[in-house]
C-alpha cells in the first residue's frame, strides 16, 4: 500500500450484454462479485480512504456490497463516457496529488501484483502517465493501441471510432492507467464529446497529454486473461474458472491435498489449514474457513463456516453459517441449516438436522433426527428418530436439554421445553413437561394386546 496513490474503480454502467436487471458489477465469479474483487485487488497499492467507486445503475446495491471496505463513492448518475465519470469525482480527486490509478469494476482477474508493477513502472518514470496493454487474437471490442514509428504509444483508438487499418491491430488498451495526477487533473478540461457517441472518453488523455509534451508509456502484461473484461455470461463463466483454477493451486502450494482439483468448487476468500483433504466435488462456499487436518468429504457443500482442527465433514453434508470446533464429525448426509455452534468433539450423523442448535463438547446425535432451536448439554445422547418441536405455528421456541442427558429413540420434544442433566427419555415418548435432574420421562399411550384380534381379523 502506498500512501500517495489514488485508485478509481469505474462501475456505474448497467452493463446491457448480461442481459440482467442487476448491475453488472453485482455478478459474482469465484464466490464474491466482480466490484469486491475489483476492490480487493487494488487495496494493495491504495489506502481504503484513496480508494473510489464510480457508482450510478443500482448505486445504492453496490454501496452496501463494498462498503464494508472502506472506500468512499463517487455519483454518476448520467453516463456519459470513462471521462466523465472522472469530472463527476473531480471535487473530491483533484487535491489529492501523486498518482491516480483508474480501471474497471468489471476486470476483476488483475492481480494486484500488476497493480503495484505499473504503478512502480509510472513512478520510476517520470511519464504522463503508463496504460496497460495486451495482445489478442481477438481484439474486438477494446480500444487500440496505435504507436509511433519509434515503437511509442501515438493513442489510443476505441473500436466504435477505429478504421479499417486501426481495426487490424490487435494490442489493445486494457482501460487500466496510471496517470501522474497533477498532470491528469490540469488537462482534463481538455476532454471533449466531439465522437459519435457523445461521451467523453478517457482514453483521449493519452493524445492530450502526449500534445503538452509529456510521454505516455506502456506497460505490456503478456498473460491477457489477467485483464479479461467481463461482457456477457460467457465471459463471467470464463472468469469463474480462472479464480477457481488459481484458489486449488495455491492451496495445494500450502499443504493442502486436494483429490480430482478439477472437480472442486472453492471460492477465492476461503482458508482451508495445512494437511487438509478435500475430497471430489466438494464445495467450500463464501467465508469459510477450515482448520489443519480437516476431511472434507466428497459432494459436501461448506458455506460461510469455521471448521476446528481435525473436523471430519463425510459425503453429502450440507452446512451453513456454522460454528464447528475441534475434532467434531459430521455426516454423511447431516445438514446444519444456519447459526449451529457445535463444540468439542460432537457427532452428529447421517440425516441429521441441526437448525440455531448449539451441541455440547461430546454430545452425539447419530442419525435420524431434527434438532431445531435447541441447546444440548456436554456428553448428551440424542436417539434416532428424535425431533425437537421448535414452531406452533406462530413462533419458535427452544428446547434445552441437559448435559449427559440421554434421549431415547423416536422421541418427540415439544418445545418450549427444559430437560435437565443426567435424564432419561424412554424411547417413543412425547414430552411436553420440563424434566428434573436424574429422572425418567415417559410420555407413552399405555400399550394393551388383544388376543386373537389379527386372526379374527384376517378371517373377516
Amino acid at each position: 500500500m502506498q500512501a500517495d496513490v489514488t485508485v478509481v474503480i469505474l462501475a456505474a454502467g448497467l452493463g446491457t450484454r448480461m442481459k440482467s436487471n442487476q448491475a453488472k458489477v453485482l455478478h459474482c465469479a469465484g464466490g464474491q462479485t466482480l466490484i469486491r474483487h475489483a476492490v480487493d485487488a487494488v487495496r494493495a497499492i491504495a489506502p481504503p480512504e484513496r480508494i473510489f467507486v464510480v457508482v450510478g445503475h443500482q448505486a445504492d446495491k453496490v454501496r452496501d456490497n463494498v462498503g464494508d471496505r472502506g472506500v468512499r463513492f463517487i455519483a454518476q448518475t448520467e453516463q456519459r463516457g470513462t471521462g466523465h465519470a472522472l469530472l463527476c469525482g473531480r471535487q473530491d480527486l483533484e487535491t489529492l496529488g501523486g498518482l491516480l490509478v483508474i480501471f474497471y469494476g468489471d476486470c476483476p482477474l488483475i492481480l494486484p501484483s500488476t497493480l503495484t508493477q505499473l504503478v512502480a513502472r509510472q513512478r520510476d518514470s517520470g511519464a504522463g502517465g503508463t496504460l496497460i496493454s495486451t495482445r489478442l487474437r481477438e481484439p474486438t471490442g477494446y480500444g487500440r493501441v496505435i504507436r509511433t514509428e519509434n515503437g511509442n504509444v501515438a493513442a489510443i483508438v476505441e473500436q466504435k471510432a477505429a478504421n479499417h487499418e486501426q481495426l487490424a491491430v490487435r494490442e489493445i488498451n486494457a482501460g487500466i492507467y496510471c496517470f501522474d495526477a497533477n498532470l491528469f487533473w490540469s488537462s482534463i478540461d481538455e476532454l471533449t464529446p466531439n465522437n459519435a457517441a457523445n461521451e467523453y472518453y478517457l482514453t483521449d488523455m493519452v493524445e492530450i497529454l502526449m500534445k503538452h509534451g509529456h510521454v505516455i508509456q506502456d506497460f505490456h502484461v503478456k498473460e491477457s486473461s489477467e485483464l479479461l473484461g467481463i461482457n456477457n455470461r460467457v465471459d463471467l463463466a470464463a472468469a469463474d474458472r480462472v479464480f477457481r483454477d488459481r484458489k486449488v493451486h495455491q492451496l495445494m502450494l500450502d499443504g493442502v491435498t486436494i483429490e480430482k482439483p478439477e472437480t472442486v468448487t472453492i471460492d477465492s476468500q476461503v482458508v482451508v489449514g495445512i494437511d487438509s483433504v478435500i475430497e471430489p466435488f466438494a464445495q467450500l462456499r463464501g467465508d469459510t474457513i477450515a482448520g489443519e487436518r480437516c476431511h472434507i468429504g466428497a459432494c459436501s457443500i461448506v458455506r460461510d463456516s469455521q471448521l476446528g482442527d481435525d473436523v471430519v465433514i463425510e459425503p453429502f453434508t450440507l452446512i451453513a453459517k456454522s460454528k464447528l470446533e475441534r475434532a467434531v464429525h459430521a455426516g454423511p448426509f447431516a445438514r446444519l441449516r444456519m447459526d449451529n455452534h457445535v463444540e468439542e468433539g460432537a457427532h452428529i450423523g447421517n440425516f441429521v438436522e441441526l437448525k440455531n442448535t448449539k451441541m455440547g463438547a461430546g454430545a452425539k446425535a447419530g442419525h435420524l433426527a431434527y434438532l431445531g432451536d435447541s441447546e444440548i448439554g456436554a456428553g448428551a445422547n440424542i436417539g434416532a428418530g428424535t425431533i425437537t418441536c421448535n414452531y406452533d405455528g406462530v413462533s419458535k421456541h427452544v428446547t434445552k436439554i441437559g448435559e449427559k442427558a440421554f434421549v431415547g429413540s423416536n422421541s418427540t420434544l415439544v418445545a418450549p421445553l427444559e430437560i435437565a442433566d443426567r435424564t432419561y427419555i424412554a424411547a417413543g415418548s412425547v414430552i411436553t413437561k420440563a424434566v428434573p435432574e436424574d429422572a425418567l420421562a415417559i410420555g407413552r399411550a399405555r400399550q394393551e394386546n388383544k388376543e386373537g384380534y389379527a386372526k379374527r381379523l384376517r378371517k373377516a
